[in-house]
C-alpha cells in the first residue's frame, strides 16, 4: 500500500514537472504552467502562461489589430474591475497582458480583437455551450484542488441519447455513477441542470461535478448517488416567449421523459425522497417553477443556485400554499456567490429566501466563494454545501 502511494506521488510530481503547458497528456492541476519551454500544439504563442505566484500572461499575435482586450466577468469580479482589460502591442505585432495574482481557481474568458469576441486562439482549454465558445484559464495552486482529478477512485460518466415526445427530437443527458457502482443497489438521483445557454457537458468541463463528487466521496463527506446531468434548453433561448413557455415544457420533460428514462435504466430510489433537482441561474428557476411548483410529488430535495424570484407568493402559489409543505421537503438549499449579494441577482434570491422564511418553510441559505454569477461560484456551492448535505435525511 505504501509503495502504491509513493508511485502515485511520483506520477503527480512528473505531471507537474514535465507535462504542463497544455500538453493534454495527463489531467494536470497546472496545465498552463510553462514547464517544458514549449507552446501548445498548433498555437503560435504560449497563452495563457500561469506562474506559481498566480500571475498570468496572455499573448495574442495580431499585427494588423488596433485594439485587443480581455473580457471575463469572473476575472473582472475578483480584480474589482468593471471594464475589459487592455493588452499592450509590441513592435513584433504581439499583444501582451499580465494580470494578477489571482485566487487559485478556474476562469472563463474571451479575447476581443477590434470589437470581435473570440476564444483565445492559443489556448487548448476551451468550452462550447449553446453560445459562442470561450477559453478556460486555470490558475493552479501548489497541489490539486477539490475540483481537480486526484488519485482517488473515480466514477463513470455515460452519455445517453434518448427520444423526447415533449421536444419532438433526440436529446442527450450525461449520467454519473459513483466509484464501485453496484448495478444491483438502489441509489438516490440528483437531476442537475445548467443555465441559459448551458449544455449538459458544461457541468463536467466547467463545473467539474464528477471530480468534485469523486473527491467528496473519497473524503467521506457525501452520500453515493447517481447524478443525471440533463439538458434544460427546451425552447430557443432567444424566443420572444421563452419565459412564458420554458417552465411548463421543462416540467413535462422531467415528468414524462427524463425521470422515467433514468428510473428504467438504473436502479434508483424511485420516490421523492430519493430524488433531487438542482440548477444554476435559469436552471435554478427551472428547479423552482418546473420542480417545486409543478412536480413536488416527484422531488423532495432542491438546490437553487444563483436564482430566485422577487415575488414567489405570486409565481409559485401551489408550492407556497401546500399544506404541511415541510413534510414534503427533505432539503431545500439556496446559494449564491459572495459577490452576488450586492448585485442584481440578489433581489430574486432574497425575495425567495424572505418568502420561505415568512412562511416558516425550512431552507438553508448560503453565500460563499470569491465569485459572483460564474462557474467558480457554482463549483463552490456544490462542494462546500449542497452535495455534502444532500440525501442525508
Amino acid at each position: 500500500m505504501i509503495k502504491k502511494i509513493q508511485i502515485l506521488a511520483v506520477a503527480l510530481s512528473i505531471c507537474g514537472a514535465t507535462n504542463a503547458q497544455q500538453s493534454n497528456v495527463n489531467l494536470c492541476h497546472n496545465p498552463q504552467k510553462d514547464t517544458e519551454g514549449l507552446i501548445p500544439f498548433s498555437a503560435s504563442l504560449n497563452s495563457p502562461e500561469v506562474n506559481d505566484d498566480h500571475t498570468v500572461i496572455f499573448r495574442v499575435k495580431a499585427p494588423q489589430a488596433h485594439d485587443v482586450k480581455l473580457s471575463s466577468g469572473a476575472i473582472l469580479t475578483v480584480m474589482h474591475e468593471r471594464n475589459p482589460l487592455s493588452f499592450t502591442k509590441g513592435e513584433d505585432g504581439i499583444w501582451t497582458l499580465k494580470i494578477g495574482p489571482l485566487p487559485v481557481d478556474m476562469y472563463q474568458y474571451n479575447i476581443v480583437i477590434d470589437g470581435v469576441s473570440m476564444a483565445d486562439p492559443n489556448n487548448t482549454y476551451a468550452a462550447f455551450t449553446a453560445m459562442p465558445p470561450y477559453s478556460e484559464l486555470i490558475v493552479h495552486g501548489d497541489e490539486p484542488q477539490w475540483y481537480d482529478a486526484k488519485p482517488v477512485p473515480h466514477g463513470c460518466i455515460t452519455r445517453h441519447i434518448y427520444s423526447s415526445s415533449v421536444t419532438g427530437g433526440e436529446r442527450e443527458m450525461y449520467v454519473y455513477t459513483p466509484p464501485m457502482f453496484n448495478p444491483k443497489k438502489k441509489y438516490p438521483v440528483l437531476y442537475l441542470m445548467g443555465g441559459s445557454g448551458e449544455l449538459p457537458s458544461n457541468w463536467m468541463y466547467d463545473g467539474r461535478v464528477n471530480f468534485i463528487m469523486d473527491n467528496l466521496l473519497a473524503e467521506g463527506k457525501a452520500t453515493p448517488m447517481i447524478i443525471a446531468i440533463i439538458n434544460n434548453q427546451v425552447v430557443h433561448r432567444n424566443h420572444p416567449k421563452h419565459a412564458d413557455l420554458t417552465f411548463d415544457i421543462m416540467a413535462r420533460e422531467l415528468r414524462e421523459v427524463i425521470v422515467p428514462f433514468v428510473d428504467s435504466h438504473y436502479k434508483t430510489i424511485a420516490n421523492p425522497h430519493g430524488r433531487a433537482l438542482s440548477g444554476l441561474s435559469m436552471g435554478g428557476r427551472h428547479t423552482m417553477f418546473s420542480g417545486m411548483e409543478k412536480n413536488l410529488d416527484l422531488f423532495a430535495n432542491f438546490g437553487v443556485l444563483s436564482a430566485g424570484d422577487a415575488d414567489p407568493e405570486k409565481t409559485m402559489p401551489t408550492f407556497m400554499n401546500t399544506e404541511n409543505v415541510n413534510d414534503r421537503i427533505d432539503y431545500l438549499f439556496i446559494g449564491q456567490g459572495t459577490a452576488e449579494e450586492a448585485g442584481f441577482f440578489n433581489v430574486r434570491v432574497k425575495g425567495l429566501v424572505d418568502a420561505l422564511n415568512a412562511r416558516n418553510i425550512k431552507n438553508e441559505y448560503y453565500a460563499g466563494g470569491h465569485g459572483a454569477h460564474d462557474w467558480s461560484t457554482w463549483r463552490h456551492l456544490l462542494y462546500y454545501r449542497f452535495l455534502p448535505n444532500l440525501f442525508k435525511k
